[in-house]
């Protein structure tokens, strides 16, 4: 979400100064919104300034693949019973839909910058994931950002 969805959101709201300044935070955080030592002081206030930017867009991320899943009960459902136990406030939202919407489980453990990260899964005791499921995230992902994208021009035509 906070590559489409947050920087069309803030445009909608403030025009191009809300574009630049979403990407700005956003930017930041991802020089110095992780945790380290030397970015401890500054860099949780990029990383919790970035949060509140993406809460709406992600949820609405999260929304928008809820509307054009196959299985909207089982995408909406995933999506509220899961998006919290991801690590991320906002994350978790668009991930769990997309998760409940193809069936699948995603997250759980796996390697991250050389530990074990033991995330848990998002639609835990779904099948895993196979190479079909990838084509149909992808699908269901541009059908999204053209339904927002619409959204949008017919926002700015009304």
């Amino acid at each position: 979400s906070d590559g489409i969805v947050a920087p069309l959101f803030w445009g909608a709201l403030f025009g191009l100064p809300g574009i630049l300044g979403y990407k700005a935070i956003n930017t930041l955080d991802s020089m110095i919104g992780h945790r380290s030592e030397r970015h401890e002081a500054f860099g949780w206030a990029a990383a919790r300034i970035d949060d509140l930017a993406n809460l709406i867009p992600a949820r609405l991320t999260g929304l928008l693949f809820v509307l054009l899943a196959p299985n909207r009960a089982q995408a909406w459902s995933c999506m509220l019973r899961d998006a919290h136990r991801h690590r991320s406030p906002n994350a978790g939202w668009p991930e769990a839909a997309m998760a409940g919407a193809l069936g699948v489980r995603l997250s759980g453990p796996r390697i991250y910058h050389g530990s074990i990260a033991n995330e848990p899964w998002l639609n835990e005791g779904a099948r895993d994931p196979a190479a079909a499921d990838v084509i149909t995230g992808l699908r269901l992902y541009r059908y999204a950002m053209i339904l927002l994208a619409g959204a949008f021009v017919a926002l700015a035509l009304a």
